[in-house]
């Protein structure tokens, strides 16, 4: 046997850059692991220096506990940490660095001081090492009590990683949203980010509401403070809360969403896959949603150790976790109306606590059973308009009978614009419903409004669009689908894995119409689909619906495709554009706008109306300069 292929084992300089390979990607994953220290050290203010986007110099100080100075060499070895003692303690981890990799990883690519001071000691002890043999030299030095990281020249001793960063502004860019994350993650600690000398981010502690709010503006911008909905849920040991932006305000790419496990920021696909159906009908094509939220769990249903860079989490339920985000994110867009979107920002708002059924309390996780509810709910929860002169008349109730029946009297559930006396506008402002009351049409598209604020303009096509597909919907979760017997069963061949979730959810596929039948151990015959889908499209749709079922536990593909044919009826049945309205049939579709849920979104994710203040009126006609 040749000297090459003997096991040996490895320097301790490289067994550290193998590792830094894994959490050592550039300046920004540097300065996370080095942020999640101080505050797992109890820091309350943390001050980073940067120069050259962090490849020159990175300097971390805050003022935690500090370590002891018989405890310095330690805290550059490997697998030494001081955050867990036994495998028990992995199964409740609390902290956000655990590994014991982080600082000896560091210090085998770059030249790294550490200096820190306890509570107790009399001196502060400075340590160093180099990248090379990894032997650490200790002496005293003056510092508080904290500790001071710092790390220079990163990859100065492996060219070949240094070749992969980018430009100096793009891993600042990368580094600035590292610790942008942590800001909102703690929102108890002050952070101060210097670039080059120059101060970037300077964040105060935020110990209330208001200051919460101030953070969140700083990091995500004033915009999506001004247009997100403030939530607080809690249910079954799940506690959500934080702002979630309207579906007006959406973006081109997923930058401005932030999701937290206790405290640590993570990019989780369970979490993605629910707020994405959260979302599902009130998007424009090819747009994501905004958040700022957060999700305290028992660390013990929590585990977080998944990865090397911790971004990614597992929950023992995650069926329970998963409907509970869709099912309160889903309700919380749902229950916005316009004189929410009229109302303060989010910043100074009270912070919306849900429950019921608004916090995700039923049975299974689809479209159909949130719409029963709010069926079940609309007589006492959300009652008309009452303001004088409104001349609202409640809408119709939806007509009893199968599916077949709704799909073939569809037009009958257009509720018609009403035919009310011509309002007569009230004295006090306090009477002015939400989007006020209709002054004209124009060029048979848009309906222009009075309102408290100003003028409101309304696309009447598109908001008659959303007021018909929600009753459309609301109309087939109390009726149930209709299931259609095929003459000639459809043959379907699966894994076992997958003919055993179709036995498992068999219930759930017939409330959606559907009838399952295994024939073997990875056979199964179509029976029967519902009545509105094509024997084909079923087919596919079963296969599909099975892969989500494994993967998340839930599925809401059939419901999306049942949705997108109730959105075309609903597309076809509401007001054409051109089609000339009476002021009270126009004030009728404004009442109906108030009353239904996701009315700001046409059924394609455009805005149905917009709000002018007078402020906007003036500004446009330079008054008042």
């Amino acid at each position: 046997m040749s000297e090459a292929s003997r096991i040996q084992l490895l320097t301790p300089r490289l067994a550290n850059q193998i590792a830094a390979g894994e959490v050592v990607e550039r300046p920004a994953s540097v300065i996370k692991e080095l942020l999640e220290n101080s505050l797992d050290s109890g820091a309350r203010r943390i001050e980073v220096d940067v120069e050259q986007g962090g490849v020159k110099l990175l300097r971390v100080r805050d003022d935690g506990s500090g370590i002891a100075a018989e405890d310095l060499p330690l805290a550059l070895a490997r697998h030494a940490t001081s955050k867990i003692r036994e495998l028990e303690d992995l199964e409740r981890v609390m902290s956000l660095g655990f590994r014991g990799e982080a600082l000896a990883s560091i210090s085998s690519v770059s030249r790294l001081t550490l200096t820190s001071r306890t509570a107790d000691a009399a001196e502060a002890w400075q340590v160093e090492t180099e990248g090379r043999d990894m032997e650490a030299r200790v002496q005293p030095a003056a510092h508080p009590v904290g500790t001071s990281v710092e790390v220079r020249d990163l990859f100065f001793n492996t060219p070949a990683r240094r070749k992969f960063l980018r430009t100096e502004k793009t891993e600042f860019d990368h580094l600035q949203e590292v610790v942008k994350r942590l800001a909102l993650a703690r929102f108890d600690v002050a952070f101060h980010l210097r670039h080059n000398g120059k101060a970037v981010l300077s964040l105060h502690q935020a110990e209330d509401n208001a200051a919460r709010a101030r953070r969140v503006a700083a990091v995500c911008g004033a915009a999506f403070l001004e247009q997100a909905l403030p939530i607080e849920v809690e249910r079954n040991g799940l506690h959500l809360w934080g702002w979630v932006g309207l579906p007006t305000f959406s973006r081109s790419q997923a930058d401005l969403q932030y999701f937290y496990v206790n405290g640590r920021m993570v990019r989780d696909k369970l979490v993605v896959h629910a707020v994405r159906q959260a979302y599902r009908d009130v998007l424009y094509n090819g747009r994501h949603p905004t958040f700022v939220l957060f999700l305290d769990v028992d660390p013990a249903v929590v585990d977080v150790n998944v990865h090397p860079t911790k971004h990614e989490v597992r929950f023992r339920e995650s069926r329970m976790v998963h409907d509970f985000l869709y099912g309160t994110l889903h309700r919380a867009i749902g229950e916005v109306r316009p004189e929410n979107q009229l109302a303060a920002p989010a910043g100074v708002a009270p912070i919306t606590q849900i429950s019921g059924h608004a916090a995700g309390e039923f049975a299974g996780q689809n479209e159909m059973s949130l719409a029963a509810s709010v069926s079940e709910r609309s007589q006492t929860e959300m009652p008309a308009w009452r303001g004088s002169g409104a001349g609202y008349q409640a809408p119709r109730p939806m007509p009893s009978g199968n599916t077949a029946e709704m799909q073939g009297a569809y037009r009958e559930f257009f509720t018609p614009l009403a035919e009310a006396d011509t309002p007569v506008l009230p004295e006090s402002a306090d009477d002015v419903p939400p989007l006020g009351y209709a002054l004209a049409q124009l060029k048979g598209i848009y309906i222009l409004a009075e309102n408290a604020q100003g003028l409101v303009l309304v696309d009447m096509h598109a908001a008659h669009e959303r007021i018909t597909y929600e009753r459309l919907k609301t109309a087939m979760a109390s009726e149930g689908l209709r299931g259609q017997p095929l003459l000639v069963p459809e043959s379907l061949a699966v894994s076992q894995r997958e003919a055993d979730c179709a036995e498992e959810h068999a219930l759930w596929f017939s409330k959606l119409g559907f009838e399952l039948q295994r024939l073997g151990p990875e056979t199964l015959a179509i029976r029967q689909t519902p009545a509105l889908l094509k024997q084909a499209e079923a087919t596919r749709l079963v296969c599909d619906v099975l892969a989500d079922l494994l993967e998340y536990g839930s599925s809401d593909r059939i419901q999306a495709h049942l949705n997108e044919l109730l959105a075309t009826m609903a597309c076809h049945g509401a007001v054409r554009a051109n089609r000339r309205l009476t002021l009270p049939e126009m004030n009728s579709l404004l009442r109906d706008m108030e009353q239904t849920e996701r009315s700001g979104q046409c059924n394609h994710g455009r805005p149905t109306w917009t709000q002018l203040g007078m402020a906007d009126l003036d500004k446009l006609f330079l008054r008042g300069r």
